[in-house]
């Protein structure tokens, strides 16, 4: 009651990996010598294996977005006509982005804690002429849903568009098959699953994607994709790098590589799965039940009451920081994250966490309820597992 350890509990940015920190305190090192150089090919090298693609993967000094620009300024000309995908806050960001650079925008939208399904995608690829490019998110964050990014991809490779997909946080929260799914351009950031702090953002770039990069006609500079290429396959970066977010990413790329990406996708999916429980349980709603990503579970609060009043007891009461709804869902939902450095006993004191602030607001609920819910998802894991190591 009178220590309190602030907990981050946020889709990003997310608990820091411990020895990634400590890689940090390394970065007084020249990024024009042979002692970064060989740091930064590993990392890049570290990410194309995680994210388990052959194709190029290049590294910006930026947060998502940057590379969500990098993408649109690199690949396309003014006048290009493109499918947008928009079911959230970042959905809309996509379509922000892609007019302010001129393109033609085919918004393709759906209510918040919905998804656009692939059927739409596939049908607008067949009525809209001369199609570009298609855009979407793995997983909106802001609304805790996920698009069938699988599907989206075989109906797009049948194209001659690209398909573009914000992974900032589907990246270790999803099953992501970037070759076989056709998947041309995939993002991530730092903050997210990847344990470390903002200001880092990655790429991975298909032939058919670099093919457009030949003919695109936007102007750029500092975010230069192909300059990018050309200075990588050196062991440098155009520009002036990140040298401590670096460090700490290639800390981070090892933990990932001996966890296994699947099991850091797995962990997420198991604690959003037992989130989902523990809230229903306690006589919660979800907001994006029909279509949940695992990056982050969206909860509706109670009839009459403030999510930000949920948000902000989590941090009065217990120095615990979740996140409130975006845009027009401010006040209506709050986000409970899953990715990156996060395991069981956090998710327990979450629960617990939430029985007590919804019982101290006039929402009672029975003590340990939720936290039941939870301890069972964990042990039908466990003991399934101890099971069949017998």
């Amino acid at each position: 009651m009178y220590i309190k350890k602030q907990r981050l509990l946020t889709p990003g940015p997310t608990p820091l990996l411990p020895q990634a920190l400590h890689a940090m305190m390394g970065s007084d090192i020249h990024h024009r010598t042979e002692d970064f150089r060989k740091i930064y090919r590993a990392v890049l090298a570290d990410l194309k294996e995680v994210m388990g693609t052959s194709n190029d993967v290049l590294a910006l000094v930026a947060s998502g977005t940057g590379a969500m620009e990098a993408s649109v300024s690199n690949l396309f000309s003014p006048g290009d006509r493109v499918i947008v995908c928009s079911a959230g806050k970042f959905g809309e960001r996509w379509a922000e982005i892609a007019k302010a650079f001129g393109l033609d925008v085919i918004l393709l939208q759906e209510e918040y804690g919905r998804s656009v399904s692939a059927q739409r995608v596939a049908d607008a690829l067949k009525t809209e002429a001369n199609v570009r490019g298609v855009f979407v998110q793995g997983s909106e964050t802001s609304t805790g849903a996920a698009h069938d990014v699988r599907a989206m991809g075989q109906a797009v490779q049948k194209t001659d568009a690209i398909f573009i997909v914000d992974a900032i946080t589907g990246l270790g929260t999803m099953p992501l098959d970037i070759d076989g799914w056709g998947l041309d351009v995939v993002i991530g950031g730092s903050q997210k699953s990847f344990m470390i702090p903002p200001g880092l953002a990655f790429l991975s770039i298909s032939p058919k994607a670099w093919g457009f990069a030949e003919t695109a006609k936007l102007p750029r500079y500092y975010f230069n994709l192909k300059k990018e290429k050309k200075n990588a396959a050196n062991g440098e970066s155009s520009w002036t790098p990140a040298t401590s977010l670096l460090l700490a990413l290639a800390e981070a790329l090892k933990y990932v590589k001996a966890l296994g990406m699947d099991k850091l996708v797995a962990n997420a999916e198991m604690l959003a799965s037992a989130t989902r429980a523990a809230v229903t349980t306690l006589g919660l709603e979800l907001f994006s039940p029909g279509c949940p990503s695992s990056s982050v579970t969206a909860v509706k609060a109670p009839k009459g009451m403030d999510s930000g009043v949920i948000v902000k007891e989590y941090r009065s009461r217990f120095g615990s920081v979740i996140a409130n709804g975006q845009g027009s869902m401010k006040g209506q939902i709050f986000r409970i994250a899953h990715l990156g450095y996060f395991d069981f006993p956090d998710l327990f004191a979450v629960i617990a966490e939430l029985e007590i602030i919804l019982t101290a607001n006039g929402f009672p609920v029975k003590f340990g309820s939720g936290v039941a819910a939870v301890q069972n998802a964990y042990a039908e894991v466990a003991l399934a597992k101890e099971a069949a190591a017998v």
